[in-house]
Parts: structure tokens; sequence; C-alpha cells
């Protein structure tokens, strides 16, 4: 069988950066997307780039039976998902990311659907991986988190909860999968360069200054990252975090704090 991974939400952006350092290893890849053909055109070019087999899916949130079609596909393909890699996310902000979700106004319905796709989409999505991995006795689970598990932001309750959820479900699964060979640990990335964030602007609330070292995440920082914990290279390690943010989160607060007062 070929040495295969999944990512969600791997179309573009943090995901496709993923799943390019995978394929640039020799996996196959096996991206889902919303967007049927967003899913494909990114499939197509990394057959294209890497010479591998490639498959794009279309999965909406919630829709079990879906997951476990897709699975059977790739049985059929004679394809392993050994890694899987949980990046499609709700990010719980509603229509504006500076706004985010009023805790006093939100609807409860907006509130849930952030967990139903931060957490029981990817558990529908997991199971049937770990099905998979557990015949094999080989596999590796790993989450795109964030450092808002921790340091919460405003107006973000529910992305906040959820990421944290992750955290804690990762190191469940890390217990519970771990007698068949089953890894699962976690990327916490801070602010990343993603076009969205581009797009603000001036009204970007984390930017390098803020950080330590003077920079936020671009993509290939977070690939690196999961193909770590998606690989033999971290073939000891599961239940762990790593957290990819430029230091932001070490800090009680940023210097450039210090050196508006100071002027």
């Amino acid at each position: 069988m070929k040495k295969t991974m999944l990512i969600t939400g791997g179309a573009d952006g943090t995901g496709f950066a993923i799943a390019e350092k995978f394929a640039g290893a020799g996996y196959a890849v096996l991206l889902t997307s919303r967007d049927v053909e967003k899913a494909r055109a990114a499939a197509r070019m990394l057959t294209v780039k890497y010479d591998i087999f490639s498959k794009g899916y279309v999965l909406d949130i919630g829709a079990e039976q879906a997951v476990t079609d897709m699975f059977n596909d790739i049985d059929r393909s004679g394809c392993f998902v050994e890694t899987v890699v949980l990046n499609a996310a709700n990010m719980g902000f509603g229509d504006d990311p500076v706004k985010g979700m009023d805790f006093f106004t939100v609807s409860v319905s907006d509130f849930q659907r952030v967990f139903e796709t931060n957490i029981v989409w990817n558990f529908m999505i997991i199971r049937q991986a770990a099905l998979r991995m557990r015949a094999k006795h080989k596999g590796a689970i790993v989450f795109i988190g964030s450092n808002t598990a921790y340091r919460a932001i405003p107006n973000r309750s529910a992305y906040c909860a959820s990421k944290g959820g992750i955290n804690a479900m990762s190191r469940a699964f890390a217990v519970d999968l771990g007698p068949f060979g089953i890894r699962s640990n976690v990327v916490l990335p801070g602010t990343i360069k993603t076009k969205r964030w581009m797009q603000m602007g001036e009204r970007q609330v984390i930017n390098g200054q803020c950080t330590p070292i003077g920079d936020i995440s671009d993509f290939e920082d977070i690939a690196n990252a999961a193909f770590f914990l998606g690989t033999d290279l971290s073939k000891n390690i599961t239940g762990s975090e790593i957290t990819v943010d430029g230091g932001m989160s070490c800090q009680l607060y940023p210097a450039v704090l210090d050196s508006s007062k100071r002027g």
C-alpha cells in the first residue's frame, strides 16, 4: 500500500503547505475541502509538481456517512492513511475577524457550530482513520490547534474553548490509541500570514512587533512542525504540543508596549 497522508482543509493556505511538505517526501496526499473544484485542483497541482498520487475530496461538516464513504474509497485506491492532519476549522469570529462573536449577542447555534466543526467533526474523521491504523499498528494524528487555547483573545470564546478541547481530546486519544501504535499530537500556531491576515492591513491585531523574535509564522513554519509530528521523526512522542508562534505565548506582554510607554 502507498504511504499516505490525509489533510482536512488542504486546498490552500496552511493546509496546502502541509500537503506539499508531505508530497515532497514522497507521500501520497489526500486532501479535503468544502469546495470540490478547489480540492481537485490542489490535488492536480501536487501530482504534477511532485509526481505522487493525490486526490481531492469534498466534505461538509457533520456528514458522517460522507466521511465513511471517503475512507472506503481510499481503501479501494490501495492507500493506507498512516498520517491524518486535522487542519480545517471554524474560526469562530462570525462575519468580522476583528469584532469576533460578542459574548452577549452570539447565538447559541453559532457557538455550537464552532464545536461541531473543531471537535465533533474531527472525531468522525479520526475514528475512521484509526480503524485502519489499528489493523496496521501504526498511525499519527496531528491537530492544527492554536495558542489561544492558553492565551484567550477577545470575543472568540467558542474558538478558544474548542481549541482547548482539541488539546484535551488529543491527550485522551494518545492514551486510548497508544496501545494500537497510534500517536496523537497538536501543533499550536500563533498568528499566521494568511490571505485574510494580509487583507486586514492596519486592522491587524497581532504582527511581528508583538513577538520576541520579531516575526509571525509563514505557512511552512506550521508545515514543518506538522511533518515532524506526523512522521517517524517523532515516533516516541504522543500526547504533546508544539507551539509555533514566534514566542508570543512565553511572554507576559509584548516588549513593544514598553517601547510605547518609554517613548
